[in-house]
């Protein structure tokens, strides 16, 4: 539970890099918000690639190394 004084947390560029590799393992996208603390919307955003571009790029060659 977020105490509503303090801000949400803030998903960087690592974490994006961390949601593109559940996200193509076949993860939905509410179960990985729900781990991070964040609303779908925010994985929505890194998913649809308005927030940390690159991040996709990045899962792809850890993917593949």
């Amino acid at each position: 539970m977020n105490d509503n004084g303090k801000p949400s947390y803030k998903l960087t560029f690592e974490d994006a890099v961390v949601i593109w590799l559940r996200y193509l393992d076949g993860e939905f996208q509410n179960r990985i918000a729900a781990n991070f603390d964040v609303n779908p919307g925010r994985v929505n955003e890194i998913l649809k690639e308005r927030a940390h571009r690159g991040s996709k790029e990045e899962a792809l060659k850890q993917r593949a190394a």
